[in-house]
C-alpha cells in the first residue's frame, strides 16, 4: 500500500514544522507499505507558512502542498484526498508528532486486520497522547484522559481511499468548530467499515499550556461546537448522535447542576484556576474548567435547536 498522509494546516507554522519533521523519519521496515507522501493542504495561513515550506523543501522530499482560501478543516481534507495519489489515506492534525514507527504500525495493522475479517471494509486508529511539552513532547506518557471512544476522528486515523469517496468525504456545511469528522465516521459506519484500534501508531497531539487569557477562545469553541452538533442532527437525527452532541435532558441536567446553573463560570473559578496554574498544574485547571465549557457547549446546542426549528 502507498499512504497519503492529509494534513490541514491553520496558522500553526512552529509546531506544524516538529509534525513535518517527524514525518521525514519514518522507518518501513518490509514492503507492507511501499512508500509515502504527505500532502499538506494550507488552510488559508497568515502565519508564513507557504514561504516556510517553499525556503525549505529540500528538506522535506515527501512533503506536497496545497493552498485554498480559509474554508475550514474540512474542505481542506477534502482537497487533500483529491490530490493524494496513495491508495490509503492517514488523517493527521499539523499539530501532531508521531514515532518513527508510525506509518510501518498502521500497515501492519491494516493488512492484519484484512486477513482476519477476509475483507477491507476496515480502518485503523491509532494512540493520541495529549502534551504541552513543546520541546520534548515524545516524553510525555499515556493518560487515563487520553482515551477516546471516538469511532472515526481524524487525529490519528488510516483507511482506504474508495471508502472515503464512496462515503462522500466530509460535508463542507460544518465550517464551524467541531463533529465534521465523527459525522463523516457514521456514514462509514452504514457502509459496514469496522474498526481497528492501532496503539503503536503514536501521535502526540501538543497543545500549549492552558491559561486564563484561552477561556474566552474556548467558550466560542464550545458555542460553535454546539451548533454544528445541531447540523450533524439533523443529518442523522438518532438517540446516538444526541448522545455525542449533549442534547439529552440528562446533559442538561448533569452540566446545569455542576455549574450550578452557571454559577460556577469564567469569573467566579478564575482564582481556583489561576491558583492551580501557579502551582504548576495547568492541566487540572483545564479539567476543572470543562465544568463551565461544558455548560456553555449545552446551551449553545439548544439555542441551535430551538433556532433551526424556528426556520422549519
Amino acid at each position: 500500500m502507498f499512504f497519503s498522509v492529509v494534513i490541514p494546516t491553520y496558522n500553526r507554522l512552529p509546531i506544524l514544522q516538529k509534525c513535518l519533521r517527524a514525518l521525514e523519519r519514518q522507518h518501513l521496515t518490509d514492503d507492507k507499505v511501499s512508500g509515502y507522501e504527505v500532502v499538506l493542504v494550507d488552510d488559508g495561513s497568515t502565519d508564513g507558512t507557504l514561504e516556510w515550506l517553499e525556503s525549505h523543501k529540500s528538506e522535506f522530499p515527501h512533503v506536497r502542498s496545497h493552498s485554498q482560501d480559509h474554508k475550514g478543516p474540512a474542505a481542506a481534507r477534502n482537497l487533500g484526498v483529491e490530490r493524494a495519489q496513495g491508495d490509503t489515506i492517514i488523517f493527521i492534525d499539523s499539530d501532531l508528532i508521531v514515532t518513527e514507527q508510525f506509518l510501518q504500525s498502521h500497515g501492519d495493522v491494516l493488512v492484519k486486520g484484512e486477513k482476519e475479517l477476509s475483507c477491507d471494509r476496515l480502518f485503523t486508529y491509532g494512540r493520541v497522547i495529549n502534551t504541552c511539552n513543546f520541546d520534548h513532547p515524545t516524553t510525555e506518557p499515556y493518560k487515563v484522559t487520553d482515551f477516546s471512544a471516538a469511532y472515526f476522528a481524524t487525529g490519528n486515523v488510516a483507511i482506504a481511499r474508495k471508502w472515503l469517496l464512496k462515503a462522500g468525504l466530509f460535508d463542507t456545511r460544518f465550517q464551524l468548530y467541531g463533529w465534521e469528522d465523527l459525522e463523516l465516521g457514521v456514514r462509514l459506519k452504514q457502509l459496514g467499515l469496522t474498526l481497528i484500534k492501532c496503539p503503536d501508531a503514536v501521535g502526540y497531539h501538543w497543545h500549549p499550556p492552558f491559561t486564563l487569557e484561552q477561556i474566552p477562545k474556548l467558550i466560542d469553541q464550545e458555542i460553535q461546537r454546539g451548533r454544528m452538533g445541531v447540523l450533524f442532527y439533523q443529518k442523522h437525527p438518532t438517540f446516538d448522535v444526541r448522545m455525542m452532541i449533549q442534547m439529552t435532558l440528562l446533559h442538561r441536567l448533569l452540566w446545569g447542576i455542576l455549574s450550578g446553573g452557571g454559577r460556577l463560570n469564567e469569573r467566579t473559578m478564575a482564582p481556583l484556576l489561576q491558583w492551580l496554574i501557579n502551582q504548576g498544574k495547568p492541566q487540572l485547571a483545564l479539567e476543572i474548567a470543562r465544568i463551565f465549557l461544558n455548560w456553555y457547549n449545552v446551551q449553545g446546542v439548544y439555542a441551535a435547536y430551538a433556532e433551526a426549528k424556528q426556520k422549519i
